[in-house]
């Protein structure tokens, strides 16, 4: 049995003889018919105001988390729960009810304003006040996210149709906020009663754990068996298992394919090469311990973005005409072209085209003299980082939609590399010209996680874009003054606020303000081994579609080599679950995607909880 998350225009087989172009238009045709709800509300004045509120608990929340840990806590799953919390309060003193399709919406904008706080943004701006003195203007940085941001929403706009409605892609996050909404929205019928309960246990079970692990610290946050890897705990290889069910509720929405090859990829990196790299002195010792993540990953982000960027931009390149369609709107904006007919089918509902075009055009200079102003990065150098970052944008777009993981860690190094070579010397300009890659990167695939659920609900794109962009709006203006409020700038890079992501940022500026030569050769060579690598598999998985199901994911290679073991094979182990339930325990599968998404919720919902508490309190 199916889960009814997939929607018929996912699963449309074409008939013999019809074109590759039809069938994806047939796909298009399917979702208008059978899952599009034009008459249902959108996006509403109180949704964008209780988005906006929302959203700036995300906010202060993710940064508190994010400068503690590296890591952001997801936006969406708990914004449209606390969302439906708030509203059945709310209709209890006289308020209509929250529709579904209203609260996508409302999630979207939160999703926006929250997600300001990403590794995109974050790293880059705790990796500025750590290494300068002179600290930016608060107003030019909110004026600089806030351009950022809306870049990469317009990014997004020409790969949705590519990503979401012809390949499907997963985007495990804004399918677990589609079934979550589905499932909440529901609670009444007798599938949605039993959805929820499931949903509900998992997500009870989740936030208890979190709650006695996180908060009354009866259990440890990872285990590992006590043995030796070469000669060191494997824990200092990060291998162990990990108490976040959140992680196993992710791979439980990501493919079987895509969970194996993050395994396989993790086995390599940490028991193979790691080992390699200290047996031949290029593993950095990290607070007195020859092995750690950290000294790992300073070597091995090398090739795993070099991977992620090669197979990102091959597979991109065999997609041209999905981006060649986004600039056919250009001479409309311009008043060159007009259309002859009214605009009918999927085009009617959809962002138009030509809006990514005049995004670029519109915000770019702002981009560019802000680049100029303040952090003295020259004029034909700072003309140079939009179009780098709007493809960086693509190569983000797609890996989230696979992995669910949104590669800023690995896609941020490469500007640097680059800006390292062309404005040698620059460590301002250096961190922020990643940031830009990062930003941008963020946020388109923040607004097409967002825009997958909105397939999955039969929501309205255009709407969401919109959304979007109020969000991203509201959180520039906040993530500034919020960042002062909750983080003493002085103790950053300390135990008490490791803040891990922004030395990564750091380290790799200092390394490139000399060029590329200030790469060991070895790590060279690896750069060119993981370009090869990733664009060869991604033209092997082109030509032979029949092997796919055995070929490992370029994609999911490249992020298990920049993210720990531990939390590979808590991918693999979702992954693995779902899985055997969908072959082996077919009647339960319809609860597989409840289930995970309450794991993602509950451990999301309780994690804020706490750490909003530890910050007021």
């Amino acid at each position: 049995m199916v889960s009814d998350v997939q929607v018929p225009a996912a699963r449309v087989i074409a008939a013999p003889g019809t074109t590759e172009r039809a069938a994806r238009d047939d796909a298009e045709a399917a979702w208008l018919r059978d899952v599009y709800r034009p008459d249902e509300p959108n996006l509403t004045v109180r949704g964008v105001i209780a988005g906006i509120l929302i959203g700036f608990v995300m906010c202060l929340s993710n940064i508190y988390v994010f400068f503690k840990t590296g890591w952001s806590l997801g936006v969406t799953l708990t914004a449209c729960i606390l969302a439906f919390a708030t509203f059945k309060l709310l209709q209890a003193l006289g308020a209509r009810p929250l529709g579904v399709l209203e609260n996508n919406a409302l999630t979207t904008v939160a999703s926006g304003a929250g997600y300001m706080t990403g590794g995109g943004n974050a790293a880059a701006f705790g990796a500025i006040v750590m290494i300068t003195t002179a600290q930016p203007s608060k107003v030019g940085l909110i004026a600089w996210f806030g351009l950022i941001a809306a870049l990469g929403v317009f990014v997004a706009i020409p790969i949705k149709r590519q990503l979401i409605n012809r390949e499907s892609l997963a985007f495990p996050t804004g399918t677990a906020t589609a079934e979550t909404l589905r499932t909440i929205h529901a609670a009444g019928s007798g599938q949605g009663t039993a959805a929820a309960k499931a949903l509900g246990i998992a997500a009870v079970l989740a936030g208890v754990l979190t709650f006695v692990r996180d908060y009354l610290k009866w259990v440890p946050g990872q285990w590992a068996p006590r043995f030796l890897l070469h000669g060191h705990d494997l824990v200092r290889w990060t291998i162990s298992i990990k108490t976040e069910l959140v992680l196993i509720g992710a791979g439980g929405l990501m493919s079987f394919r895509t969970g194996w090859s993050m395994l396989l990829g993790a086995i390599v990196n940490y028991a193979v090469i790691g080992p390699a790299l200290l047996d031949h002195g290029l593993l950095k010792a990290r607070g007195g311990q020859p092995v750690s993540y950290a000294g790992i990953i300073d070597w091995t982000l090398w090739p795993g973005a070099a991977i992620l960027v090669g197979a990102g931009l091959t597979s991109f390149a065999l997609d041209y005409k999905s981006i060649a369609r986004s600039f056919t709107g250009l001479g409309a904006l311009l008043g060159a072209k007009r259309h002859a007919e009214p605009i009918a089918g999927i085009a009617a509902v959809e962002a138009p085209d030509w809006w990514f075009p005049a995004g670029v055009l519109l915000l770019s200079p702002g981009i560019v003299a802000l680049m100029y102003l303040m952090f003295d990065i020259p004029v034909w150098a700072a003309l140079l980082a939009v179009p780098i970052a709007v493809l960086m944008g693509f190569v983000a777009a797609r890996v989230t939609g696979e992995t669910d993981v949104t590669p800023t860690k690995a896609l941020g190094p490469v500007t640097q590399m680059i800006y390292g070579a062309i404005t040698p010397g620059n460590l301002t300009g250096n961190i922020m010209s990643a940031n830009v890659t990062g930003g941008i990167g963020l946020h388109a695939a923040d607004l097409l996680t967002t825009l997958k659920t909105g397939w999955l609900l039969g929501a309205r794109p255009r709407h969401q874009v919109y959304a979007q962009l109020f969000g991203v709006l509201a959180g520039a203006a906040v993530i500034v003054p919020l960042f002062y409020l909750v983080v003493p700038v002085a103790q950053l890079g300390t135990d008490e606020w490791p803040a891990p992501s922004a030395l990564v940022w750091a380290n790799v500026s200092k390394a490139f303000v000399n060029g590329i030569d200030a790469l060991p050769r070895s790590a060279q060579i690896a750069i060119a081994i993981g370009l090869a690598f990733g664009i060869g598999l991604t033209l092997l998985d082109k030509a032979a579609p029949r092997a796919r199901a055995f070929l490992p994911s370029p994609s999911a290679i490249g992020i298990a080599m920049v993210v720990p073991w531990s939390n590979s094979f808590a991918f693999f182990l979702g992954t693995a679950i779902a899985e055997v339930i969908r072959r082996r325990f077919r009647r339960y599968d319809p609860y597989t995607v409840p289930v995970a998404s309450g794991l993602i919720a509950g451990e999301s919902l309780v994690a804020i909880a706490i750490t909003i508490a530890t910050t007021v309190l």
